[in-house]
């Protein structure tokens, strides 16, 4: 093994230990459930999501160290965001951190692109353009919303 793929082979352990530190540390008594830190962590608030946010933010930049395509770290980021979006709701938020880990959700992508980097390119890609174009979507839906309050604003205003 080279010295470079020492560093990546600890690196991915480092990773692995992180992700499964913040997604699935101890399994709760009787349920087969896994709970980590970070739905704990995220019961604090505000600060526990920030908390979280960075520790999850940190593999996805070791990630990018380790190589991964734009195409990968953007998914990982979709998957931070998905997690922050609904973990930004009090207890929902936590709850559906139990069952979404992001974190193992993302380290599986840095492993399938470090196993097959070009096979991994081409679906990365694909989900890339179709979750462009569900935010092209929500963002001409966001204008078009806005335009018409605006219009009807308006009418309001001057009586019409």
């Amino acid at each position: 093994m080279t010295p470079d793929e020492q560093r990546s082979a600890a690196a991915l352990a480092h990773l692995r230990g992180l992700s499964r530190a913040l997604d699935g540390a101890v399994t709760i008594p009787g349920t087969g459930i896994r709970l980590g830190l970070d739905p704990l962590i995220g019961l604090v608030p505000v600060l526990g999501d920030w908390v979280g946010g960075l520790l999850s933010g940190y593999i996805v930049v070791r990630a990018a160290g380790l190589g991964a395509s734009l195409a990968t770290l953007l998914r990982m980021l979709g998957n931070l965001g998905l997690d922050a979006l609904v973990g930004s709701v009090p207890v929902l938020g936590d709850i559906f951190d139990v069952g979404f880990r992001a974190n193992e959700r993302n380290l599986a992508l840095i492993e399938g692109h470090l196993q097959r980097p070009g096979q991994r390119r081409r679906s990365d890609l694909v989900v890339v353009l179709a979750t462009a174009g569900v935010a092209l979507a929500v963002v001409g839906g966001a204008l078009a919303l806005t335009g018409w309050l605006v219009a009807t604003l308006v009418r309001a205003l001057l009586g019409g």
